[in-house]
């Protein structure tokens, strides 16, 4: 069963490439860059990326993928490229039926790509309107980003790189930018890409931090010049101001203008939690963060943030279910290893932490687990002495992702020169540390005077964002007078009636909108706030009540009733028996035999 429902919902499979692989890269920024269309219907919830793409190269189950993502629709499809041509099949599924809504191909040059793209959205959009319910569509949902269809193949490339989180991909995909820039230097999301690449290099200390930050700072500026209204820009902005200065007022800025231009951003929610948890605001990031996994559900990392919030609430127990959640879905996510490790020593619990180091061996200082549970609960459970744990810390590769040794003098008792590693780490703004505020292994220092000013260094009142809150969404206003709602109900009935519209089996809304002289989103308002029923019940109604007249009419008793169904309207058997049973109670047989 559906653990959340919303019937106007859809995931977009990653679509399968057909040809050469080295153009695989384009087949998945196809269907991200579908994704990144519908997300922009308020009102339409578009499963994101990372979990869309849990299922690529997966058998294709629709009533799983709709069960395990929430969703009443998905979208599936290829790409085949052949010289300077694409070849794009899609089909839209209902989730609760395995029943095709529909499908279609489409053969164009690749220069038309963002057309194609636009239109292949708006399509899925009106089918899942038609079938589930009204929200407005925009009248396009795909811009064209750049004119040079090079530039922009480059920049798929980068972005596939870059998405792979590791500092040679990142590094890669930044000399593919480059060539795209060189291309087009007016790309915007070129520029953003590489900024959002440069940052992540500086950030993780593979360019020099300063250096790497206000390069990375000038990108981003000018993707946004380009294009003020990129949410992507904001949130990549909003990453750098709060990741790389702790700049949190500039971070919630970005983040809410990039919420407001793209509310199915589940990265930018999983980003707002962050930033609320580090000032504290632990009730606004776990609000955020159960809004991300509505769209996200299969993402690890936001599984991991909602541990980390229950974690900070010092519900350990609870905290370790959702990093083990994470974990199932990545099993080499480093923090949540780590924070797993963390909360069995601050729950006491030796047993569990002992059984996970045995278990686990890549974590990162098992022997400093073993020296702080043993200090913390005063119980020298464990058998490691402090040569071991000084050996283990000098031998250590990686830089820490938790500031180990920072909580060893803690709970050693030197806590002068705790706060002076704290004071240093947090001069540097280190990752490690930025949500300091929350941290329980820094339970003993909170008393200090030093650890007073510290953290009003990094929380006075200017580098925090004001707080408005935010009041709950009103409905939208009818945009129809009560006469204009009458006279528009009545043309639909004479066109239904005299016309009889209904008989032509690929009527669409948008076609019965041109006919009665009325906008598509608003006809899509009156047929669903007004007259109670989605279009295609709307049309299956005088569908069914022309199949009626005709079973029963003498001259047609030799005609099937499946035949009689088509010459109602009716272009499928399955839709047909459903909806007459829904309908009437009864088999169209059953109905026929009663009435003859």
């Amino acid at each position: 069963m559906k653990t959340s429902f919303n019937s106007k919902s859809i995931a977009v499979l990653p679509f399968l490439n057909i040809g050469k692989q080295e153009n695989e890269y384009f087949a998945d920024g196809i269907s991200e860059e579908i994704i990144n269309a519908l997300t922009k219907i308020t009102e339409l919830k578009v499963t994101a990326r990372t979990s869309s793409f849990y299922y690529k190269n997966k058998p294709l189950d629709a009533r799983q993928i709709g069960n395990e993502l929430c969703v009443e629709t998905l979208l599936d499809g290829s790409v085949r490229i052949i010289n300077d041509r694409v070849r794009i099949t899609a089909q839209l599924i209902r989730t609760d039926t395995g029943f095709h809504i529909w499908s279609e191909s489409f053969d164009r040059n690749l220069s038309d790509i963002f057309e194609l793209q636009d239109e292949i959205s708006l399509l899925i959009a009106d089918k899942i309107r038609e079938n589930f319910g009204h929200f407005d569509v925009q009248e396009h949902l795909v811009d064209a980003p750049t004119k040079n269809i090079e530039a922009y193949k480059l920049l798929l490339k980068a972005r596939e790189l870059r998405m792979r989180w590791n500092s040679k991909d990142v590094k890669d995909a930044i000399t593919y930018l480059d060539q795209s820039i060189a291309l087009d230097s007016a790309y915007a999301d070129a520029h953003l890409e590489k900024g959002w690449c440069i940052g992540m290099l500086a950030s993780w200390g593979y360019w020099d931090r300063k250096e790497g930050l206000k390069e990375a700072n000038r990108h981003i500026d000018i993707g946004l010049q380009l294009n003020q209204d990129s949410a992507i820009g904001h949130y990549v902005k909003a990453t750098i101001s709060f990741w790389g200065y702790w700049n949190y007022k500039d971070a919630y800025d970005h983040l809410k203008r990039s919420i407001e231009l793209n509310p199915n951003f589940s990265e930018v929610r999983d980003a707002l939690a962050d930033c609320y948890s580090g000032m504290g605001r632990i009730e606004d990031a776990l609000a955020n963060n159960e809004i991300a996994l509505r769209i996200n559900p299969l993402s690890a990392n936001l599984h991991f943030t909602k541990g980390n919030m229950v974690y900070f609430k010092k519900d350990y127990k609870k905290a370790i279910s959702f990093f083990d959640k994470a974990l199932s879905i990545n099993p080499m996510l480093p923090l949540a290893l780590e924070m797993k490790a963390a909360a069995f020593i601050l729950d006491k619990e030796k047993e569990g932490l002992w059984k996970f180091i045995q278990e686990t061996p890549r974590l990162e200082r098992p022997k400093t687990y073993m020296g702080i549970y043993n200090l913390m609960s005063k119980d020298e459970f464990f058998e490691v002495t402090d040569a071991e744990i000084l050996a283990e810390s000098k031998s250590s590769q990686e830089m820490n992702l938790r500031a180990w040794d920072l909580y060893l003098e803690v709970c050693r008792g030197n806590h002068e020169k705790a706060l002076n590693i704290l004071e240093s780490k947090i001069d540097e703004r280190s990752g490690q540390l930025f949500n300091f505020r929350n941290d329980p292994f820094l339970e003993p220092l909170r008393n200090y005077n030093k650890y007073r000013e510290i953290e009003y260094s990094v929380f006075k009142s200017h580098y925090l964002p004001e707080f408005v809150s935010s009041s709950k969404k009103s409905e939208a206003p009818s945009p129809f007078t009560a006469e204009q709602l009458k006279c528009y109900a009545e043309a639909i009935e004479v066109t239904m009636n005299e016309d009889k519209l209904f008989t032509d089996p690929d009527l669409s809304l948008k076609q019965l909108a041109g006919d009665i002289d009325l906008h598509p989103n608003k006809l899509s308002w009156l047929l669903n706030n007004h007259m109670g029923k989605n279009f295609n019940d709307f049309i299956n109604q005088y569908r069914i009540k022309e199949f009626q007249k005709l079973a029963v009419a003498p001259q047609n008793k030799n005609i099937t009733l499946l035949g009689l169904a088509y010459d109602s309207g009716f272009n499928s058997k399955t839709v047909f028996n459903t909806f007459f049973k829904k309908e009437t109670g009864m088999t169209p047989k059953q109905w026929v035999k009663a009435n003859s």
